[in-house]
């Protein structure tokens, strides 16, 4: 089975202006929209957000999908003591060993190690702050021609990405129908056209 990479934050503020147009309401359903929309199909990889994690927890069991399969939870060590604890019921977590304690030197670790896969087929990006930004260009360093999607319309470090990099019109940016983008980006019949 192939992978997707999700990377998602709800941004907070203190964290550079991310927060200014994130709409943490917004950025949930996309995310729960994703999942929805790929789980069956693809594995879903991530690292572990604290308020991600407890999303992707919530949707598999919502849906009673045998999550062991289907979602690949990443985990710094560095946070060891701040686990959401969603973190025990996946039975799929790889943890990372912290670099001398220090964060950013740890945070770099677990991305390299969970981008470096070589089944992740494409990379999904929502919300976010800085760490959606470093995880975009390592993901792209990885794996330079794999797909790439922005989801703009719920703020934060995706929306300023999709503004920079993406060829994004004002409709796109502001688009809302989650359930349609990644249908149409991501369902069985448009990933085997690519």
């Amino acid at each position: 089975m192939s992978a997707i990479f999700l990377s998602a934050s709800v941004p907070i503020i203190g964290r550079g202006n991310y927060y200014e147009t994130a709409d943490p309401f917004l950025i949930q359903i996309a995310v729960r929209e994703f999942v929805l929309a790929v789980i069956r199909d693809k594995q879903i990889v991530w690292g572990g957000h604290p308020a991600i994690t407890p999303m992707i927890w919530t949707i598999c069991q919502d849906l009673s999908v045998d999550y062991s399969h289907s979602v690949v939870l990443y985990q710094s060590r560095f946070f060891e003591d701040r686990y959401p604890e969603e973190n025990q019921f996946f039975r799929n977590v790889i943890y990372v060993d912290a670099v001398d304690h220090d964060r950013e030197a740890s945070l770099l670790a677990m991305r390299e190690a969970m981008l470096s896969r070589e089944d992740l087929e494409a990379a999904v990006f929502i919300g976010g702050m800085e760490g959606v930004e470093d995880e975009y260009n390592l993901f792209k360093g990885f794996h330079p021609t794999s797909k790439v999607l922005f989801v703009p319309s719920p703020g934060g470090a995706a929306l300023q990405l999709a503004k920079r990099i993406g060829n994004y019109n004002e409709t796109e940016l502001n688009d809302v129908d989650f359930a349609k983008l990644f249908h149409s980006e991501f369902s069985v019949n448009s990933m085997a056209k690519r």
